[in-house]
């Protein structure tokens, strides 16, 4: 079966991940494409469900053996991509692909698939909303939070690359204002 491709895209702490697994709970014909990364798991993350956690050296073996569909270093020395076998996989199980993917990788995805994929980009309410959720999560160091509230700023600018945006400023209007952008794609 070849499926469709559901891109979700926002900065960390934005609200995607949560709004992707209520989706997939919801009974919607999805299937979450794993993303592979570099770097070591946080909280309660497992390797082959919550990413695919590879050495630095696997993942740059992996670029040059064009095993990726997409594929960013999005933080310094930090990389994330699709896995060509996750698409695969997915299709092979007769469900379509649901993706919470960096802004960049959501635009290739986009662009490679046209027609096919939906892209979705969930803003958060403000900056300083922002770095409330990434301090209230209590999974990164205030480092990492600076690093990804200025990551945020630029990220936001890719917004108008995608054919939807949701603004996350309550999370259940999010919820189903996606469901039914999904319900429309989904049908046609």
């Amino acid at each position: 079966m070849k499926g469709k491709l559901v891109i979700f895209s926002a900065p960390s702490g934005s609200g995607k991940t949560t709004i992707v697994k209520h989706l997939i709970q919801k009974g919607f014909p999805l299937e979450f494409s794993i993303s592979a990364c570099n770097r070591n798991p946080r909280g309660e993350e497992k390797h082959g469900v919550d990413y695919y956690f590879l050495s630095s050296d696997d993942f740059k073996k992996r670029i040059k053996n064009n095993e990726f569909i997409e594929w960013e270093e999005v933080y310094e020395g930090r990389y994330y991509g699709t896995l060509n076998s996750e698409i695969d996989r997915i299709w092979k199980n007769g469900n379509h692909v649901i993706f919470d993917v960096d802004v960049k990788g959501g635009v290739n995805i986009k662009n490679k698939f046209g027609n096919n994929a939906i892209s979705i980009f969930i803003q958060p309410p403000s900056i300083s909303e922002l770095r409330n959720r990434l301090t209230g999560r209590g999974t990164d160091n205030a480092n990492d939070i600076e690093t990804r509230l200025n990551k945020a700023e630029e990220e936001m600018t890719y917004a108008k690359h995608f054919d939807y945006v949701v603004i996350n400023d309550n999370l259940d209007n999010a919820k189903a204002e996606t469901e039914k952008l999904l319900n429309t794609f989904l049908s046609e």
